[in-house]
């Protein structure tokens, strides 16, 4: 019983080594913009930077139930929120680099953008999507909601859709790691349904 119980237990380790390596890539960017090593188009390198690493970090969110669902444990779920909160901060660096470098925050140029560039509008409807969850994501709000927060969390698949049409319709030539991304969110989201869909025909 005692092994049991261990094998369902989270290592206190793990959730300060897994926040580290999620920082990391937002500290090496910060160090990089300070030593002006982000090349001629600093903007660009850090909206590129950010983008894909909301895109990783979300695959991780959604892969944290498939391996749940492998182990028969429950513990990786106590990795989840961190993640998705994780998914949140990168995804509002990635429209923040962009409304300050690129739109000016003038908010006649956003909604001139979001008319005449798709690409931009599934990435804005994919981050308006996450905002509720972020806000959401504690304890209490899952108290608060009840039955509805479990459905209102399911907007992150949705928004994983939209985050890979934003990567996709913005590609000028090479496609294959747009396709890589598209291909890792597919297999997760699949899977997913193959547990829902019997779930709810039950």
């Amino acid at each position: 019983m005692e092994l049991a119980v261990g094998a369902n237990r989270l290592p206190l380790w793990v959730k300060p080594m897994v926040f580290v390596v999620c920082l990391a890539p937002f500290a090496w960017l910060a160090y990089q913009a300070f030593a002006g090593g982000l090349g001629p188009d600093p903007a660009e390198a850090i909206l590129a930077s950010t983008g894909v690493w909301a895109l990783r970090l979300l695959a991780l969110t959604l892969f944290v139930t498939v391996l749940r669902q492998w182990l028969g444990k429950p513990w990786p779920i106590r990795l989840r929120r961190m993640l998705g909160l994780y998914t949140f901060f990168y995804a509002s660096l990635h429209f923040l680099t962009f409304a300050n470098f690129y739109l000016g925050w003038t908010p006649a140029i956003l909604a001139e953008e979001l008319l005449e560039r798709p690409y931009i509008t599934v990435g804005f409807l994919a981050w308006l999507l996450m905002l509720p969850l972020a806000v959401t994501s504690t304890q209490g709000w899952q108290r608060r909601l009840g039955r509805s927060w479990r459905k209102l969390h399911k907007l992150v698949y949705p928004a994983a859709v939209l985050g890979c049409i934003h990567l996709f319709w913005q590609v000028r030539s090479d496609v294959t790691e747009a396709l890589v991304y598209c291909l890792v969110f597919a297999l997760l989201l699949g899977w997913r349904a193959r547990v829902w869909l019997p779930a709810k025909k039950v």
